[in-house]
């Protein structure tokens, strides 16, 4: 059998640090209002940085972790709901930028959930393949499809990237549980471009091109997804609850997380948490906070964590795994 290890992490996060103060002065809100219904205190807001150019700093940071030359690289997929493109690819871009000659590169859109979703296609493709390596990263530069008059939603996100390099090697990622309940996606939306051709007859603009999302609903789906994917992989793996080490969700609000560990019957402290920091980064948010539990020295060799994601489409999955880095 073939098995696939995770060999190093990096992570981009802008230096623009906004607080809740400071969305008071655009946006009519407060510091308490945010805190007690998000956990977020603060988020990191692009003041240039382009979804290419933090999904390449993560990479790069990613390469130096795992000692790996960008050539050793076979494939490239990025997670992104904001690409700076349709194309190329953010993978092509950052595939130039890098200098990664020998990588087959693509975009995935799973929202929230698409780091999960691009590990889990990476892991198979280098499992049907002679391909070695892979580069899966997250990234967003959320604040460009943003109401910032909205205050339910505008508060919610950050920017950043996270990335992770993953090889065929010792024993690491032992299960995925990956879904999609599409006849909810109208609940968590963000629109693209209308259909506007010289055969359109009434050109209306039908698409909204902000992220609108129906806060209860979404709550509900994401204590439901999180404790569901949770259970599928004990039972995929075999595992007991109290041999994991971490629970790593999305980081989308510390609510989630609580209601979470209640129906687990888990402590709070076994899921790690860093969204007051950074808020939301949708497909970006888990692999920060995999390299940040990395760069902390949290992590060794042999622990168990389960990765968590859930998001837009509706989608939602996590995967198991050893930890090798």
């Amino acid at each position: 059998m073939i098995n696939i290890k995770v060999t190093g992490t990096g992570s981009y996060l802008p230096k623009n640090v906004i607080t809740n103060d400071d969305l008071s002065k655009v946006v009519d809100t407060n510091d308490e209002w945010i805190k007690t219904r998000t956990g977020i205190k603060e988020r990191r807001i692009s003041q240039g940085e382009d979804t290419i150019t933090m999904a390449t700093n993560a990479a790069k940071e990613a390469l130096k972790d795992s000692n790996l030359d960008s050539k050793d690289i076979d494939l490239i997929i990025v997670a992104t709901l904001t690409p700076d493109n349709f194309m190329p690819s953010t993978a092509c871009s950052v595939q130039n930028n890098i200098g990664a000659l020998n990588a087959m590169c693509f975009d995935i859109s799973a929202a929230c959930s698409g780091f999960i979703y691009g590990l889990e296609v990476a892991s198979s493709l280098l499992k049907s393949s002679n391909r070695k390596r892979a580069l899966v990263i997250g990234a967003e530069t959320l604040s460009k499809i943003l109401n910032w008059e909205d205050r339910g939603t505008c508060v919610l996100f950050g920017d950043g990237a996270g990335a992770c390099v993953i090889e065929k090697g010792d024993k690491g990622i032992e299960a995925f549980h990956t879904h999609s309940i599409g006849e909810k996606g109208d609940n968590l939306t963000c629109g693209a471009y209308d259909v506007q051709n010289p055969y359109v007859s009434i050109k209306n603009e039908v698409n909204e091109k902000y992220i609108k999302m129906n806060g209860r609903e979404i709550f509900k789906f994401a204590v439901k997804s999180i404790s569901d994917t949770v259970g599928e992989l004990i039972k995929k793996t075999s595992w007991e609850l109290d041999d994991v080490k971490y629970i790593v969700p999305h980081q989308a609000n510390v609510r989630v997380i609580d209601y979470t560990a209640k129906k687990l019957n888990i402590d709070n402290d076994k899921f790690y948490t860093n969204l007051d920091k950074y808020g939301n980064t949708s497909a970006a948010s888990i692999a920060i906070a995999l390299d940040e539990m990395n760069k902390k020295k949290l992590l060794n060799k042999g622990d168990k964590i389960i990765l968590v994601g859930f998001g837009g489409g509706l989608t939602y999955g996590g995967a198991a795994l050893c930890w090798n880095v």
